[in-house]
């Protein structure tokens, strides 16, 4: 096992919970057809007592990262001697509801939910909140003031990351240009996308002002350039319509800011099998995904911003952790659990409604390229790699 999902210290802190507000199994893959519920019984913790019940909700497992962050989050909950019900809900908020109300039912202590869309859970995080079940927003925030806390990566940074390699690559500080860019942003349902847009925007938009950068179609807002649920095949046949439209004469594209690896798969697709160019486009992404490092391995993606997730999945458990035995969750938690990876308290940035914050957890993104993929992801632990170069998750 890695060396960072070894982390499963107890937190030692003293009393009182704070809230959004702020005031105070087998394993998962074996769930069928995307759906299903995986219920593990683990030996006894000293610190749980082996009675408490985790219900850890997932998107869906047709996007690689959610079957690594599931299996992650099963494991150490598992090792820490809790019971575990894991689901994935098809991308279907009703089926994802429903998931959530029988882990109501069935009397989970705590819930784990990667929401499908963080503001249609309302009716069912008011049930938990009426159940006493705290819940941690897992990786995407959810709208309501049930929700205890949140753990996430720094969803901006991600962006500004993304944004910061293309000025960096093409050098737009010195260099003549001007240079041809295309934006794909990800699920207007996903109340990270935003974020990760607007990071790289923040980065990009003084460049497109000055002429240094070249939207060719135009389309530069969010809501015209967003793939409803992060689906390759979408963001593939928008990049088809894109090059079709405004490419087909040779216009050369240098650089396509793809919000994560699902839709740079879509758009690396439409690159290869429309685009009329000969140049190597600039294309960005996020995740780590396996066809997305081969991609970069064979120099037609260029970069992922990785998301440890199981540095994730340990940030998970110890507050966890915390929240169970009632103790004072603050920036002290992170030095307590002595985490060897940088992780921020934020108290400020995240808020589930109006005027109301969410205690976050954050943790920081890394960007990887061909140039460092072995360091960032194979000397790790996370990946291996084949005799052809190709990486691989660990198993």
């Amino acid at each position: 096992m890695k060396k960072f999902l070894a982390l499963t210290l107890a937190v030692g802190m003293s009393l009182s919970l704070v809230a959004c507000s702020g005031g105070g199994t087998t394993e998962p893959s074996t769930a069928p057809s995307d759906s299903g519920a995986a219920v593990s019984d683990s030996g006894s913790s000293e610190s749980t007592g082996g009675a408490q019940k985790i219900g850890i909700s997932m998107p869906t497992q047709s996007l690689e990262r959610w079957n690594r962050d599931g299996s992650y989050l099963d494991e150490q909950f598992k090792a820490a001697g809790y019971e575990t019900i894991v689901t994935y809900s098809d991308n279907d908020t009703n089926r994802q509801v429903n998931d959530i109300q029988n882990m109501i039912a069935e009397d989970v202590d705590l819930l784990v939910v990667a929401a499908i869309d963080g503001e249609a859970l309302n009716t069912v995080m008011n049930e938990a909140g009426d159940a006493g079940i705290p819940i941690i927003a897992y990786d995407r925030l959810i709208m309501n003031d049930n929700v205890s806390y949140y753990v996430s990566f720094d969803n901006y940074t991600v962006g500004t990351l993304q944004g910061q390699y293309i000025a960096d690559t093409l050098d737009l500080e010195n260099a003549a240009g001007p240079f041809n860019i295309e934006l794909t942003a990800g699920d207007p349902a996903d109340n990270n996308a935003p974020y990760f847009f607007n990071g790289a925007m923040d980065v990009l938009q003084k460049y497109i002002d000055s002429g240094k950068l070249v939207v060719v179609s135009g389309q530069t807002d969010f809501d015209t350039v967003a793939t409803a649920a992060w689906d390759s095949q979408t963001a593939m046949e928008r990049a088809q319509n894109v090059l079709a439209s405004y490419y087909a004469d040779g216009t050369q594209v240098d650089a396509w800011l793809c919000s994560n690896d699902s839709t740079a798969l879509g758009v690396t697709q439409a690159i290869q099998s429309d685009y009329a160019g000969s140049n190597t486009v600039l294309i960005t992404g996020q995740d780590g995904d396996e066809a997305n490092l081969k991609n970069i391995v064979d120099g037609v993606q260029s970069m992922t911003v990785y998301k440890a997730v199981a540095n994730e999945a340990v940030v998970t458990l110890d507050l966890a952790k915390a929240i169970l035995n009632g103790d004072t969750i603050d920036e002290s938690l992170i030095s307590a659990s002595g985490w060897d990876f940088d992780c921020t308290y934020d108290t400020e940035t995240y808020n589930t409604s109006e005027g109301r914050n969410c205690p976050s957890f954050l943790l920081v993104p890394d960007v990887v390229t061909a140039d460092n993929m072995v360091e960032k992801l194979v000397d790790t632990g996370y990946y291996t790699q084949d005799a052809d170069g190709y990486l691989h998750p660990a198993a």
